[in-house]
């Protein structure tokens, strides 16, 4: 009896360089995709080299290389998926395609059909790129490929909040002290103009003043990076500061001590120092949670690991006491925000349970629900609830259930690795999915494309370990 054929592998050099390109293209997109999908209509396309540069750029500009790079990369998903299907648990990938049928079926009845149909091209990439990293990555390696691209974009985003932080936010203020003072001749006519459309510029007592709000925002400073609002940099920094650490450590390994830990320290005051001005309360919190478990992951002795437990949770706890004692002293208003859209995502979900109101559109029900005193929001703040709000309890409990099962198989076998490095991409990728309970980052192409794509990496990985040992 002959033995079946097995798929002719594609060249090492091709799948290293395909990853490569689909790697900067993530980093790319931290830089210029950092928008939530229903904010699309609302980014202008940039009109010079300037915008082009400084600006953030339309989704629809993505799709095109989307295609491009899942056709250019065709053969690696296609003899990835031939080698794989049968060793890979269907649980990793069956809900995932059941939600996004969901999303196609709620589709039909949706309550926005712009909003929906630009939702269904984002989540469809959702779903391409956790298929572009469990097809075409197959080792440590070709994941260090991917990761070239993606991290240079990260380390870029850091530098982009520190300016902000430190440049960038107390120079906008002065300036519009400075243009309130001298009755805004510090600005051309037409720029006043744009300013007291955009709300910069308010009429107080018939005097034009700096509106108050945007004062106190560039006061507080809490930075965003090249992403659409601080949070969202806690989620970039919460998937992606962990396997950076660990990579520069591996790169610089042979490298004098010096040199070493000085790039280390700069990632590691970079990241930590983006995450604290992000002013995100369940970013630092997970952050917190994170450092446990790998404290617990290092293997040292008893009496260690409970010191150096008791370091992180006590510094830790005392940080975030600190950093945030204005906030809980005047009230924590966000967390009574979110629980208004969280309500109002469940009763639209009662009200709808088959198809909900449409993939993106908890923007419409909210609108009808909420508090008459509540801000207006556009996403649910919790990506779990909105695919029962938006799609029905179909859609969210198949989303729920890959979640779920990917945490559970990735998670038992990355804890099981002996090289760090499986078992930090995994802390991070699961840290966003954490933080998807407060915050929509499955709406912000960048970090959702990121995401899965190296969380399809890792269920590869686990599939291919375990093949190989049974």
């Amino acid at each position: 009896m002959t033995s079946p054929t097995r798929p002719n592998s594609p060249p090492q050099r091709y799948r290293e360089l395909w990853l490569l390109g689909w790697g900067c293209f993530l980093g790319f997109s931290l830089l210029k995709f950092g928008n939530p999908v229903v904010l699309d209509r609302q980014i202008p396309t940039p009109a010079s080299w300037a915008e082009l540069w400084s600006q953030p750029w339309p989704l629809r500009w993505s799709f095109g290389i989307l295609a491009l790079l899942g056709m250019a990369g065709a053969p690696l998903l296609l003899h990835g998926f031939q080698t794989r299907m049968r060793q890979i648990n269907p649980w990793l990938w069956v809900p995932l395609v059941i939600w996004y049928f969901w999303q196609l079926m709620s589709a039909s009845q949706t309550v926005d059909s712009a909003l929906t149909s630009l939702t269904l091209y984002h989540l469809a990439g959702v779903v391409l790129t956790y298929a572009f990293g469990l097809g075409a990555v197959t080792s440590a390696t070709a994941t260090r490929w991917l990761l070239v691209g993606i991290l240079a974009g990260f380390c870029l985003c850091l530098m982009r909040a520190t300016t902000q932080r430190l440049v960038e936010f107390p120079a906008d203020r002065e300036i519009l002290l400075e243009g309130q003072r001298t009755g805004w001749t510090n600005f051309t006519p037409s720029l006043v103009a744009q300013m007291k459309q955009e709300g910069t510029i308010i009429r107080t007592n018939g005097v034009d003043v700096a509106n108050p709000a945007i004062l106190s925002k560039l006061e507080r400073g809490r930075v965003h990076g090249t992403l659409v609002y601080p949070n969202a940099l806690a989620g970039a920094v919460l998937l992606l500061l962990p396997v950076a650490l660990q990579v520069i450590g591996a790169v610089t390994r042979d490298q004098r001590p010096l040199i070493r830990w000085a790039a280390l320290g700069l990632l590691m005051f970079l990241g930590s120092a983006a995450l604290l001005w992000s002013g995100s309360k369940s970013g630092w919190l997970i952050a917190l949670v994170m450092g446990v478990a790998w404290v617990f992951r290092l293997g040292l002795p008893k009496a260690w690991r409970w010191g150096v437990l008791g370091v992180v949770i006590g510094g830790g706890l005392m940080i975030f006491g600190l950093r945030f004692q204005g906030y809980f002293a005047a009230g924590a208003t966000s967390v009574g925000a979110r629980f208004d859209y969280w309500k109002a995502a469940g009763q639209t979900a009662r009200e709808h349970p088959f198809l909900g109101s449409g993939p993106g559109t908890f923007q419409r029900p909210y609108a009808r629900l909420k508090a008459p005193e509540a801000e207006m929001a556009r996403l649910a703040h919790n990506d779990y609830l909105q695919q029962f709000s938006d799609s029905g309890w179909v859609g969210g409990l198949s989303y729920l259930t890959w979640v779920l099962a990917w945490a559970w198989w990735v998670g038992r076998w990355a804890w099981r690795q002996p090289e760090s490095f499986w078992f930090v991409l995994f802390l991070g990728v699961s840290a966003w999915l954490i933080q998807g309970l407060s915050e929509f980052a499955l709406y912000v192409p960048a970090l959702a494309w990121t995401a899965f794509t190296l969380a399809g990496a890792l269920a590869a990985a686990a599939t291919s370990d375990s093949s190989t040992k049974t």
